[in-house]
C-alpha cells in the first residue's frame, strides 16, 4: 500500500478557500498512492481559534465538494484531514444547532463518503478547542482493501485508550492529522511511536507546516512501523512524504511478538 501524507503549509497570507484549491492539486497529483492523508484544519489553522466559527461549515459544504472530487480524480482513499464542522439536524435539512466539531472525513476513491469522525479529546484545558468545540463520542475504523484505518485526531495521539479500541476493532494502521506545535515537536515523535510499539500498527501521523495564528506548527509527519521503526519523516516545510506499507507486517508482528493477548487490564472479560 502506497500512501503519501501531504504535509500542507497554513499561513495567514492564504485564504481558505484558495487553500482547499491548492490541496487539491496536490491530491490530485497523488494519483498512483493508495492513501493520501492531510493534516488537521489546514483550511483555518488549527490554533486559529477565532477563526473556527466564521469558517464553520456542514459536513457536506466545500472542504467535502473539493475533498470529494479531488479524491475521485486520483482515484485514491483519502483522509482529507479535518474541518470545522458546524452541525445541523439529522437529516441535514434543519436550522445550524450551534456546535462545532473537529471532524476528519474521509474518501473512497470513487469519490463517496466512507467516514466521518469527530475529535474526542479537545485540546486547551478549559481554552480554544476545548471549549468551542463539542467533543465527538465514538471511535472510529474504515474497512480498505487489505487492511482497516483508525482514525484520531492531533491531541488524542496523547491518550493510549483510544487506539486500544480502536485496534479492538480491527485497526491495523493508525491515521492522525495534525497541527501539532513546534515547541512539543520530541513529544510528536514520541508519542507516534509509542502508539505504533504498543498496539503493532503503522502509525500515519501528518502534520501541518506554516504557522497557525502566531504558533509555529511542527511539520515533521512521520509514518511509524509495528515495530516502532520510523520508516520515513518529513521536515519542517511544506512537503509530501510518500512511503510503500505492507499491511501484512501487522499480523506478522502480532504473531512472532504476540504481546497484545497478554492484556488483561481493559478486557471486557478478564482472563483467568
Amino acid at each position: 500500500m502506497r500512501a503519501s501524507l501531504i504535509q500542507i503549509a497554513v499561513d495567514e497570507g492564504e485564504s481558505p478557500a484558495s487553500r482547499r484549491q491548492r490541496a487539491a492539486a496536490l491530491v490530485r497529483a497523488q494519483a498512483g498512492a493508495d492513501l493520501v492523508v492531510l493534516p488537521e484544519l489546514w483550511t483555518t489553522g488549527a490554533f486559529a481559534y477565532e477563526d473556527f466559527g466564521r469558517e464553520a461549515e456542514p459536513l457536506h459544504g466545500p472542504t467535502y465538494e473539493t475533498m470529494a472530487e479531488a479524491a475521485a480524480d486520483a482515484g485514491v482513499w483519502l483522509h482529507a484531514g479535518s474541518i470545522p464542522e458546524r452541525a445541523t439536524s439529522a437529516d441535514g435539512s434543519g436550522p445550524d444547532d450551534g456546535t462545532l466539531y473537529n471532524t476528519s472525513l474521509v474518501f473512497s476513491p470513487s469519490g463517496e463518503l466512507a467516514a466521518a469522525y469527530r475529535k474526542i479529546h479537545r485540546f486547551g484545558f478549559d481554552q480554544g478547542e476545548a471549549v468551542l468545540m463539542g467533543a465527538g463520542r465514538e471511535p472510529v475504523t474504515v474497512p480498505l482493501p487489505g487492511t482497516t484505518l483508525g482514525l484520531g485526531t492531533c491531541y488524542d495521539l496523547r491518550f493510549p485508550e483510544l487506539f486500544r479500541a480502536l485496534v479492538d476493532a480491527g485497526a491495523e494502521v493508525l491515521v492522525l492529522p495534525a497541527g501539532w506545535p513546534e515547541r512539543r515537536r520530541a513529544h510528536w515523535t514520541l508519542l507516534a511511536r509509542a502508539r505504533a510499539v504498543e498496539n503493532q500498527a503503522f502509525v500515519l501521523a501528518c502534520g501541518t507546516a506554516g504557522t497557525h495564528a502566531g504558533v509555529p506548527q511542527a511539520g515533521h509527519s512521520i509514518v511509524v512501523d509495528p515495530w516502532g521503526e520510523v520508516l520515513a519523516e518529513a521536515g519542517a516545510g511544506e512537503e509530501v512524504l510518500t512511503v510503500d506499507l505492507d499491511p501484512a507486517k501487522v499480523a506478522a508482528t502480532r504473531e512472532q511478538f504476540p504481546a497484545l493477548k497478554d492484556r488483561v487490564l481493559g478486557l471486557a472479560t478478564p482472563r483467568r
